[in-house]
């Protein structure tokens, strides 16, 4: 089929269409809007990525014009954060840091559009991380012992828990829905504590034939609170005194030593405890990478409220020795 001079290749195809189909228009307009509302929904921008990487873009440009203004602008002395550039950089350092505090009053209002939580988010991180650039230009590599290089010092490890964070919610998610699904699909938290507990009533009846000093020991088990444990146990994911894999080891041992007998109890009770161990294990990795993504909040936080304390302090010598 020949193109037609002045037509865009979709108006091409859609005459073509046209021309082939005998649907009403309506239902290719239904048809249309469907697949729209399908490349919607499937389509996934990250916070990342957010609109083609407008904040990375915005925030790249703000950090080549003050790089361009420390090299070219004009200066009386060298540089440091008492010039008009140091100035004008400073202030714009510290209305983005305070901006950026603004993210956690601004998680609280879901609203769609150019300012939605993605955008903010997306800005917050791009526009964070500018902050390098610019704050350090603005002290122009004159740091000392002093609450000056106090304020841009916390906030370099501002930005640094900022980064791990980012790369938490990037890899953790990810390695939290892999560990949900199994051959039967997806379970939630609960739903692991719910098929542990169905094992802890099914090892309890298994475990009525079993000697007193057997059944000592898958009592032990039974009664230890799976979410015992310290912080580290919980970040780490190791567990020593687990009682679980302490009586499975137990019980095996047993074993071991005793002639084979049909229908043993402890063959049951053993293949009950290596059920209850796996689960646990998943239990324990998911509780490890739900902490993972919480903890850096226990340093990013206070260490922002340290940073405004900081920059306050910081504004006020400025302008009281001015």
């Amino acid at each position: 089929m020949a193109s037609v001079p002045g037509l865009e290749q979709t108006e091409t195809a859609a005459t073509a269409d046209h021309t082939t189909t005998t649907d009403k228009p309506k239902a290719r307009s239904r048809r249309f809007r469907r697949k729209t509302r399908r490349n919607k929904v499937t389509s996934h921008d990250s916070f990342l990525s957010y609109k083609g990487g407008r904040w990375w873009k915005i925030a790249g440009l703000l950090c080549l014009v003050s790089l361009l203004a420390y090299i070219f602008a004009p200066l009386p002395a060298q540089h440091f954060g008492g010039t008009w550039l140091g100035y004008t950089l400073g202030t714009i350092g510290a209305g983005l840091i305070v901006w950026l505090t603004l993210l956690g009053v601004r998680k609280r209002a879901m609203t769609p559009g150019t300012w939605s939580l993605k955008a903010w988010t997306s800005a917050h991180v791009y526009l964070g991380l500018s902050l390098i650039v610019v704050a350090t230009l603005h002290t122009g590599f004159d740091l000392g012992w002093n609450v000056h290089t106090l304020a841009w010092g916390l906030m370099m490890l501002v930005i640094a828990s900022g980064m791990v964070g980012i790369w938490f919610y990037w890899a953790l998610p990810q390695a939290m829905s892999q560990n949900r699904y199994d051959e039967d699909g997806a379970v939630t938290e609960k739903q692991m504590i719910e098929q542990l507990r169905s094992i802890d009533r099914q090892i309890h009846d298994a475990a009525q034939p079993l000697s007193p000093e057997d059944a000592a020991v898958v009592d032990r088990s039974l009664e230890q609170d799976p979410f015992d444990g310290s912080v580290w146990n919980r970040m780490t994911g190791r567990y020593a005194n687990c009682e679980t894999r302490r009586a499975a080891a137990t019980l095996r041992e047993a074993r071991a030593f005793r002639p084979r007998v049909a229908d043993d109890p402890l063959d049951r009770v053993d293949a009950l405890l290596s059920r209850k161990e796996a689960m646990l294990a998943r239990l324990r990795r998911h509780l490890r990478l739900k902490s993972l993504l919480q903890v850096w909040l226990y340093v990013h936080v206070p260490t922002t409220f340290a940073l405004l304390a900081a920059l306050s302090a910081h504004i006020v010598s400025v302008f009281f020795y001015w």
